[in-house]
């Protein structure tokens, strides 16, 4: 997948998302470049492009927003040394 977007502009880091159960692509994966007018070039160019016989869609990805959650499980107690905050 680096191959595909060196010719634009430095990549930082290309990865492939990988089923781990099965151990085979789930079929997209994320690419970083730190410029971010080479990235947007990149993506207006392989976007819907055709590569080994597949149309790929390139898109720029959201950011996640990470959410916590509670210690606290249904209706019931929780005993506070079970548990470890990350």
């Amino acid at each position: 997948m680096k191959e595909l977007f060196v010719p634009f502009g430095q990549v930082t880091s290309a990865t492939v998302q990988m089923d781990s159960f099965t151990d085979q692509s789930r079929c997209f994966g994320y690419v970083e470049m730190p410029d971010e007018e080479q990235a947007k070039k990149a993506i207006a160019a392989l976007n819907m492009s055709d590569v080994n016989g597949s149309v790929i869609k390139v898109e720029e990805s959201e950011v996640k927003e990470i959410k916590k959650g509670s210690y606290k499980v249904g209706n019931m107690d929780v005993n506070p040394y079970r548990f470890k905050k990350n």
